[in-house]
């Protein structure tokens, strides 16, 4: 059973939240439509064209309620109707230009109320909110989240940070390893910033929905060596060929810039990193107990003759 305390948390953030955005008020956003209405006009207006059977289904609202509100808007001269090819008891609906106009003056006045909302909350604050509502709705949506296209992009300002948080995290709750593995990231990743070459080196990021969910970096290793190091799939994101998709990127980018054999070291118990290194052509040469995390582990280096690569076929 789901513990009270938590629903009451979250019925509070409810209840603030809906009266931050003044829904509870008669009228939306101080014009002459409720919040109901106001939405109606919002998914015409953005789609231009709808069925009156869809507009139902995804706004899950009564049918009978839905029609006198589409008859208002009807008479009001926002919406034409047409029959719908595919369902007969059903309508296409069509935005006309006085339509459109309203529909764009409830977003004008949207963007203005949370302009005036977030005026006192600087850059990185507006970053966080944005990533809580992403949190949030990926959780209560998976689905959504799953639709959503996977973007690798380079490094930035502030990724970096998140990677050492994020693996230190995740490596402690699913194999139990100390604040020693955190420091060991937190290691690597200052060095590769402090020593960044962009002619030799690259950190990529893997974005879904606008949230950080992969990494990967190649760093100089000396002479013809390049190092992969630090990648991570969030649980989310595992199963999509991503991971392979990273290694991907180290393989063709370490090649283009002249090195010969890309290096790395792992763990044994990272079965599913260990899958990709092999199918890629990755040998083991070298490994040693070790309990610098606190559980023992078997530690291991894997090199890879660039010549020898196998690329996935994607």
């Amino acid at each position: 059973m789901t513990d009270p305390a938590f629903l009451d948390t979250v019925r509070a953030f409810n209840r603030f939240y809906t009266n931050k955005l003044g829904l509870l008020s008669k009228s939306y956003l101080e014009t002459p439509y409720t919040l109901t209405e106001a939405r109606i006009l919002y998914e015409m207006g953005a789609r231009q064209r709808v069925s009156a059977t869809e507009l139902n289904r995804d706004l899950g609202l009564d049918p009978a309620y839905l029609s006198r509100l589409l008859k208002k808007f009807r008479e009001a001269g926002f919406i034409d109707g047409e029959p719908d090819p595919v369902d007969g008891r059903s309508q296409i609906l069509v935005v006309t230009d006085k339509g459109q106009a309203e529909y764009e003056m409830l977003g004008a006045l949207s963007r203005r109320q949370l302009t005036e909302e977030l005026q006192h909350v600087d850059e990185a604050g507006r970053e966080n909110l944005i990533g809580s509502m992403q949190t949030i709705r990926a959780l209560l949506d998976p689905g959504q989240a799953a639709r959503a296209p996977l973007v690798i992009r380079p490094h930035r300002i502030g990724d970096m940070g998140w990677l050492i948080e994020t693996q230190a995290v995740a490596y402690t709750r699913e194999y139990g390893w100390n604040e020693k593995f955190e420091g060991l990231v937190a290691e690597v990743a200052g060095r590769f910033i402090a020593n960044f070459n962009p002619e030799r080196e690259r950190c990529w990021i893997a974005e879904r929905d606008g949230r950080r969910v992969g990494s990967v970096v190649v760093a100089d290793g000396g002479g013809d060596t390049a190092k992969l190091r630090l990648l991570y799939l969030d649980p989310a994101a595992r199963g999509l060929g991503l991971g392979r998709t990273l290694v991907d990127q180290c393989i063709k980018f370490s090649t283009l810039v002249g090195y010969r054999k890309l290096s790395l070291w792992t763990n044994d118990c990272l079965t599913a990193a260990l899958r990709i290194y092999t199918t890629a052509g990755f040998r083991l040469v070298s490994e040693e107990r070790h309990a610098m995390f606190g559980p023992e582990c078997v530690g291991q280096t894997w090199e890879l003759d660039l010549g020898e690569a196998k690329l996935s076929a994607a």
